[in-house]
This record gives C-alpha cells, structure tokens and sequence, in this order.
C-alpha cells in the first residue's frame, strides 16, 4: 500500500485531487448554515455530477430524463406550493371562471347563421370548395387571449359603428397562405402552409383584408335579424400589443371558426368583449325562437286582418274647457256653461286618446249624426306595411 507521500505523488500527475475520495464517505453538510453562493455551487456541482454520469444510478447523462419535480424546480415552481393554500377573497374573485356564453343563446344561432352566408360567400370569392365549421365559443380573459395567439398572424380590429366599441378578428398565418395560393393559382398541394421569418407582403395584406371585409359584411348580416350592426375594419395589425382593445382582465366572447380549402386551411377568430355585445344583451338572452328569431309572416298576416275586422269606438267631442277646481265644486243644478261654439263649428273624433279627424254635427231622423269633413290622420303602421314585411321575409 503507498505511503501519503504517493498518494500525493500520485495525485499532482493525474491532477486529481484526492485519490481516496471516492471511498471515503461524505458528511453531511446542513444547508441552512450555507450562504447563497455556496448553496447555488453545491446545486452547481450536483448537477456537473449527474451530466458526467455520477447520479449514484450508472445511468450517463445523455439517457437521464428530467421528472417533472425536476423540471418545476428549475423553472421557479413548487410542487407543494399552492397546492394546499387556499384562495383569498379576491383571488378567488379573480380565478373565478367566467360568465358563460350559454347564458346567452340567441349568440350561437346568429353564429351559426354566420357559418352558412361564410361558406357561400367564400366560395364565390374563391371559386373553390370551402368549408366553414364553427370550432367553439367560449369566454376568456382579453390579455389571456393576447398571449395565446399563433404567430404571425395578422390581428384585425373592428369597430361596432351603433354599440360605440370594438372587436378583434385574427386570422391565423395558415389560413392566409391558404387562401392567397388558391387565389393566385397555387399547386394546390396539400397541407398547411407555412412560412416565417419575414412579414406579410403588401399583396398578401392586401388579399387577406379583401378576405376580413367579407367575413365582416356576412357577421353584419348574421346580427341583422337581432338587431342592425355594422363592422367596420379599423386597421390590421401582425403585433398584438398594437391590438390591445380592452383591459386584459376584461371577459370576452371567443368563436373559432375553421376554414377547409381542399384539406388545407386554418381557423379565423372573433373576439368580442362583453362590453361590446352589452347594448344588445336582452335580445341575445331570448331563447331560439325558429330560424326567422321569431318573426312569423303567417301569423303577422293574420294578425293584421284580425285588428282591421275589430269594433272600436269613436267618441265625438264637442268641446273642452279647464275649469278652476273652486268654481267646479260650487257647480249647481241649474248653472249654465258657456261654450264658445257655433252649429256649424266642427267637432273632433277620437278613438281612445288618439285623434282621428274632425266633423260637422247634424241629425238624421230622431238622431244626432257627424259628416267627416277631413280624411284621417295617417296611422303609424297600415295593411300595405304588414304586406311590405312579408315581402322582406319571403325575399330573405
């Protein structure tokens, strides 16, 4: 067995430090009496050691796999932590899930509208097959929305002229490509496209705004028979910190949509805030009420012939005076009221509290009868209205 002084000898030839290392035991060193650089050199060498293989399992540091403790530890996280906290008041108020877009039902059939005018106008605008599915809706957070974007893609702002607000439109950079190389005559080859590393061309921002204006022209007619909207592009945007509409904790309304081109495509997304669709949230809590929102040419029809058979009555009114409530009161059998008309003045005709025309008073036989001496006030809403409506219907 050598001497220390061989060891030593040994030790300078092979630039290893302690020979006797590997077989003398470590101590145990208590990491809370470590400062911070000590302990970030020991986590340091711990893991040089498991690299050059030294993780006590005989594995090489090529073949050992991460666990997901591991992977927490060394992106910030615990495991533990939070796990067993429980949320404060306003943490919970925050985390808690967002108003649900069932509760207004009227906004899946008006998408669902949008879907089939898409399907059609994109295929005359692309003379392709073109299919138009609606993936899901679903509520989100604004600024969770932001950062969950694909790019690139190109971010559309949209204004909502009558609610004052705004929307955003994202197509995504698969559907853009898609759509420019059937446009332009592509290979039709298969699959998405995808190219990066350089920005949209001002042909290719060009074709996907004509795109975007027919997707806003058939969201305008899909909200029409709900209420009258028009979307107006404000501008296109491939940043989106440039497209920053709302607050980022703010709720909105997310609808997918994909858009097929020959098994090729991509999705396009609306995204509406609940700020936005607050002007018209009583008509979108109404229930389906049949594909024309409840509007029925029949029965309105028929409603109108009804109204027009009905009796009504029509009082004649001679004249009116205002009378101090004294003098009123003080009326007694006997008294005689004065009133500034003549036989030949003209009397008014109301039905209710509407006034219809005026009259000259006269007698036929024992009774007293009114010759019209003007034609009646226009009505409101007449028969040639409720026929003009049924028109509108029908040719929809």
């Amino acid at each position: 067995m050598a001497g220390p002084s061989e060891q030593d000898k040994l030790s300078d030839d092979w630039g290893i430090e302690d020979i006797g290392a590997a077989d003398t035991p470590a101590v145990p060193v208590d990491e809370s009496e470590m400062s911070e650089e000590e302990r970030a050199a020991a986590a340091a060498a711990e893991w040089a050691a498991m690299l050059e293989g030294g993780d006590g399992d005989g594995e090489g540091g090529a073949d050992r796999v991460l666990n997901q403790d591991e992977i927490d530890s060394l992106l910030g996280f615990d495991s533990n932590a939070g796990s067993n906290v429980e949320l404060t008041g306003v943490q919970a108020l925050i985390n808690s899930a967002l108003v649900s877009y069932e509760r207004l039902p009227m906004l899946e059939i008006v998408f669902d509208r949008l879907v089939r005018l898409a399907t059609t106008s994109l295929r005359n605008f692309t003379s392709d097959n073109v299919e138009v599915t609606m993936d899901s809706i679903s509520s989100v957070r604004f600024g969770d929305y932001l950062n969950s974007i694909p790019l690139p893609a190109i971010l559309s702002v949209i204004k909502a002229e009558e609610w004052e607000n705004y929307g955003l439109l994202t197509v995504d950079s698969n559907l853009i490509y898609s759509m420019i190389d059937v446009l332009l005559g592509g290979r039709r080859i298969g699959g998405n496209i995808r190219v990066e590393g350089r920005p949209y061309t001002t042909i290719e921002m060009a074709l996907a705004r004509k795109m975007i204006e027919i997707i806003l022209e058939d969201t305008h007619r899909a909200f029409e028979p709900v209420t009258p909207i028009n979307f107006k592009l404000e501008r296109m945007e491939t940043n989106p910190r440039f497209a920053a509409i709302s607050r980022p904790g703010n709720a909105a309304i997310l609808i997918e949509l994909r858009i097929e081109m020959d098994e090729r495509g991509g999705k396009i997304e609306i995204l509406l805030p609940y700020a936005t669709i607050e002007p018209i949230r009583e008509q979108l809590l109404q229930m389906f009420m049949g594909e024309k929102f409840g509007r029925d040419p029949i029965w309105e029809g028929h409603l109108a012939t009804e109204i027009y058979q009905a009796d009504v009555e029509i009082e004649a009114v001679l004249h009116e005076q205002q009378l101090p409530l004294s003098r009123l009161l003080n009326l007694k059998p006997g008294q005689t009221l004065m009133f500034e008309r003549g036989p030949s003045d003209p009397v008014r005709l109301r039905c209710g509290d509407v006034e219809l025309t005026e009259a000259i008073m006269g007698h036929i036989g024992k009774n007293v009868s009114v010759r019209v001496t003007n034609p009646l006030n226009p009505p409101k809403v007449t028969m040639e209205a409720f026929e003009a409506i049924d028109d509108t219907m029908e040719g929809r």
